[in-house]
């Protein structure tokens, strides 16, 4: 069995390992050789980010087959309320088609949350707040479209946790070895 290496990943930060000149890569962040990504995190996304040296657990992790989910905490402008929960909860008419059902809640800003770098941008008579949805599905960025049809636009957006695991003790930029268990892996 490999091995699983959960990454924080900063905002900014592309999901590959070759080096583009612009923006910087996961070369800048993990030393270990053999790692690649279980999946994407598009590079105005921060959050937890899955590698592993076994292209068979990598392949499973991926797998929609599997239905890891996924949770994201989302910044959004405008006032969160239940309407657009339940709108999230059913399932979201996208150009691709319509969302799988999804879990969906209005949250307080995470405690201990990190600065992102650069900041968002704030408009003073426009409000925010936070939202936590947990999807099943990978269509292309899906959350942000997802919030914009529900009429609140993305500002930030840091996936929490796939499947068993979590963001839980990694600052952005940090990564921490972990063994693969795929016990609950059909949540």
């Amino acid at each position: 069995m490999g091995h699983i290496l959960l990454f924080n990943k900063p905002y900014g930060v592309i999901c590959q390992f070759s080096r583009d000149g612009l923006h910087p890569t996961l070369a800048d962040y993990i030393a270990l050789p053999d790692f690649y990504p279980a999946g994407r995190l598009d590079t105005d996304s921060e959050g937890l980010l899955v590698l592993t040296d076994d292209g068979q657990l990598q392949h499973r992790i991926t797998d929609p087959k599997h239905k890891l989910s996924k949770t994201y905490w989302v910044q959004v402008e405008g006032i969160a309320n239940e309407a657009a929960m339940v709108q999230l909860q059913r399932g979201v008419q996208l150009k691709d088609g319509l969302t799988l059902p999804a879990e969906a809640q209005i949250m307080d800003e995470p405690a201990h949350l990190w600065q992102r770098d650069p900041p968002v941008r704030e408009r003073k008579n426009i409000p925010t707040s936070w939202i936590a949805l947990t999807i099943r599905e990978g269509k292309n960025r899906q959350v942000r479209r997802m919030t914009a049809a529900v009429g609140l636009p993305t500002l930030r957006l840091i996936r929490y946790r796939i499947g068993e695991w979590t963001l839980q003790g990694l600052a952005p930029g940090e990564s921490r070895l972990e063994n693969p268990t795929l016990k609950n892996h059909a949540r």
